[in-house]
């Protein structure tokens, strides 16, 4: 079992490094999207970054340290942790598919969603490990 462990946590961490070196590089698409759902965590969460863009940069390096941590195998489970976390607001700021009124651009996004929801039952998975 260790051994599918090795390989399956670089496997699972390749897609957040990747992304999260995508978002570092360009954020400001991506803070157009997230900022309802920065705007909401802003009022509930005292120490949440206001900013979209300051928002969107800090879950890109959440990304990229934990899924570096979790595919070099330090820290597994609070890696997986620290994605799983960040995973949900990513998850609600890009894949609103319940707002969308195009069957096509829905049915794209609903299948992102349900990605991004198998991912963290994966994270959840190493996590509990």
């Amino acid at each position: 079992m260790r051994l599918v462990r090795t390989v399956a946590r670089p496997m699972l961490a390749g897609l957040f490094i990747a992304s999260g070196m995508d978002v570092l590089a360009n954020p400001e698409p991506r803070a157009k999207l997230a900022k309802p759902v920065v705007d909401k965590v802003a009022a509930f969460v005292p120490l949440a970054p206001s900013d979209p863009k300051a928002a969107v940069a800090l879950n890109a390096a959440v990304h990229v340290g934990a899924g570096s941590m979790l595919a070099a195998g330090i820290l597994p489970r609070l890696a997986a942790v620290a994605l799983a976390t960040s995973l949900v607001p990513t998850t609600l700021a890009a894949h609103r598919f319940w707002e969308l009124e195009d069957p096509a651009l829905r049915s794209r996004q609903r299948v992102e969603f349900l990605k991004n929801c198998a991912i963290l039952g994966g994270l959840l998975v190493v996590a509990l490990d």
